[in-house]
């Protein structure tokens, strides 16, 4: 009754299932594999202590930039240079912008530092000066932003001493100078502006992309969901055809229905 199985019309229809299915089954596999690293890598995020109860490190023990030593606590010393103002940042739902200074360390690469937030627009707003000579800033290390991070301007066109993205990438082409690839958030930055200054405010540490039970990581396991209701499908389509045609074969057997190929030599002759 099968014999219809090894026809080529068939042998497409086989072939197909066969790859389908276990291709299906390993995407599924694989996202769920994907979502369960971010689980994994949220609930290490929580044992984590909070950043300010850990010890500050130097900036270079801390590199590079990954799960582990994101928001750590990093100390550098340098003299600040070049000003940037980043617009388009809130904070507390209030929309403002970050000052971001270079600090030129004697290592002769320079550390993006944010050394608060302001509210209003850039060239609207007075901006504290930063501290002259050399300093020791403490802040929380952060990877440097992309495209995918909230906040980017990504649009480009901004007036000079803007900056859209905080980037070893996209500093490169500003500065005359390497540029670390991270950056460091004040959490004192009363200590860290002129002495008659005292208006920023900190810019929290963010967690590191991917380390949390983010929309993207419910996105993994739904995918999954997907890929396995897919290898389901392909399998119940394939049992559906093979049932119809075993039907189809029973009944032409049984006089039920004619069968074509009779019918069609029959009249030939």
């Amino acid at each position: 009754m099968y014999r219809f199985l090894l026809t080529p019309r068939w042998w497409g229809i086989n072939l197909f299932a066969v790859l389908a299915i276990p291709l299906c089954v390993f995407m599924g596999t694989w996202q769920l594999g994907r979502f369960e690293d971010r689980v994994q890598s949220h609930e290490q995020a929580a044992k984590q202590p909070a950043p300010g109860a850990r010890a500050a490190k130097p900036l270079d023990d801390l590199l590079p930039v990954d799960t582990v030593t994101s928001g750590r606590p990093a100390t550098a010393t340098g003299r600040y240079a070049d000003q940037f103002l980043v617009p388009g940042r809130e904070l507390d739902d209030k929309s403002g912008f970050y000052v971001l200074n270079m600090l030129r360390t004697d290592g002769g690469k320079a550390l993006p530092v944010v050394r608060g937030w302001l509210p209003g627009r850039p060239g609207h707003t007075p901006v504290p000066a930063a501290p002259t000579g050399e300093v020791t800033v403490t802040g929380d290390l952060q990877a440097s932003e992309n495209t995918g991070t909230d906040g980017v301007d990504t649009a480009g066109g901004l007036p000079d001493g803007q900056l859209g993205m905080i980037s070893a990438a996209s500093l490169v082409n500003l500065v005359p100078y390497d540029v670390y690839d991270a950056w460091v958030t004040l959490q004192d930055t009363d200590s860290n502006a002129a002495a008659e200054d005292s208006t920023l405010r900190p810019v929290p540490a963010v967690a590191p992309q991917g380390s949390g039970l983010d929309l993207k990581a419910f996105q993994n396991l739904g995918y999954t969901g997907e890929w396995f209701v897919f290898a389901a499908f392909v399998l119940f389509m394939w049992f559906r055809l093979v049932r119809r045609e075993a039907e189809a074969e029973r009944d032409v057997k049984l006089g039920l229905v004619p069968d074509t190929d009779t019918d069609a030599g029959t009249r030939t002759a």
